[in-house]
């Protein structure tokens, strides 16, 4: 969908993955729970292959940019592309000298891209605009919209810069950095006229012309002894509808907020590393287990949940028609049941994770994997 319209941390903070943290939790355990075996299923909602598009390896922290029916993405080896969702043919091409660290924002005109040298890149009709050096890390693919582009650092400041040409044109320090910060997808996106912005534990609304604060809303609080059970990060992706705005804070609770005003509508107990998708009815996510939950999204009441895919290493979910879109680390997009949770069909590609939340293009379902390949299919 069409979006409408770097400051030094006060103190040095030490970025960590969800996988690391995973990890570092299931070592003191003899061994790591095995993947939820895959069930025997008669396809209720057919889907047929469409395409495939071989990227090469993406980058480290490569997000998709869908716009309309043009799907930009970017690899580890330093080519950026758009290709056109309905048939998997690039629009065009680009091959940067540089690795590629963080991508892609996309605009239907811009792409912008972070190098492993922290440079951010410019690019559109296969040509590179401008670069712009950055003094702190990226972790969240920038967002274009409006003529500019907005870039989240590590610390959770916020920078905006002129599509032409890369001049900063503000930026907006983060308040009370933690020492830790997660290494993954952040929340940053335009509501309407207000850029949306996660720092930490708080979603905050800035004027996109200025920087200047109009809301911020705490979705959840720090808790535990030590500074990892404190890490309450907001992650990405967030699930709007109309002008609500739903998130996940790492580990710790999901909940939704009037995006204009900031409003909290409701907030509960969650543990998940991964966004969230939403629609009229119901908001979807993940937690870290693999447990598939459904809350109403008005009020936030459990209305399902679902062991189907524990253990699998899931993706954030999609909402797409009458089912749900989830990835796995074994390659499967699983599409179940939006009312109950129950499988509906299971998509096969080249075995290894789906590195990102699926993405829906008109009638088209699209999924990157971790070896390069995104595969289009068109449910029936």
């Amino acid at each position: 969908m069409k979006s409408s319209f770097r400051l030094a941390a006060p103190r040095l903070a030490l970025a960590v993955s969800a996988a690391m943290l995973l990890l570092s939790a299931c070592s003191s355990s003899p061994s790591r729970p095995e993947p939820a075996a895959l069930t025997a299923f008669k396809a209720s909602l057919p889907a047929s292959q469409l395409w495939k598009f071989e990227l090469g390896v993406p980058a480290p922290r490569s997000v998709p940019a869908l716009v309309g029916s043009e799907v930009a993405l970017a690899s580890e080896a330093g080519t950026v592309l758009v290709l056109d969702a309905a048939s998997g043919s690039p629009r065009w091409r680009a091959q940067l000298d540089d690795r590629i660290a963080v991508g892609t924002g996309y605009d239907g005109q811009t792409a912008v891209v972070l190098t492993q040298g922290n440079e951010l890149v410019a690019l559109a009709q296969g040509k590179v605009l401008w670069r712009s050096r950055l003094a702190s890390r990226v972790f969240t693919a920038p967002l274009v919209a409006g003529g500019r582009v907005f870039v989240q650092s590590g610390d959770r400041s916020i920078a905006a810069y002129d599509a032409r040409n890369g001049a900063r044109l503000w930026s907006q320090a983060a308040r009370g950095t933690e020492p830790l910060v997660l290494q993954q997808s952040g929340v940053l996106l335009a509501v309407g006229d207000t850029l949306v912005v996660g720092m930490g534990a708080r979603l905050v609304g800035l004027n996109p012309n200025n920087g200047s604060i109009r809301w911020e809303t705490p979705l959840a609080s720090a808790r535990g002894v030590n500074e990892i059970e404190r890490l309450v990060d907001l992650v990405g992706p967030a699930a709007r509808q109309q002008r609500q705005l739903c998130v996940r804070a790492f580990q710790s609770a999901v909940g939704c907020v009037e995006a204009q005003r900031g409003a909290i509508s409701w907030s509960k107990p969650a543990n998940g590393s991964v966004g969230l998708a939403s629609d009229a009815s119901a908001v979807y996510g993940v937690e870290a287990n693999g447990r598939v939950m459904a809350w109403k999204a008005e009020g936030g009441d459990l209305l399902w949940q679902s062991d189907l895919l524990l253990n699998r290493g899931l993706s954030a979910p999609l909402a797409a028609g009458r089912s749900i879109a989830i990835g796995d680390g074994q390659g499967y997009v699983h599409l179940l049941a939006r009312e109950d949770g129950k499988l509906l069909n299971r998509l096969t590609t080249d075995g290894s994770a789906i590195v990102s939340a699926p993405l829906l293009a008109g009638n088209n379902l699209l999924a990157l994997t971790r070896k390069g390949a995104l595969y289009a299919w068109r449910p029936e």
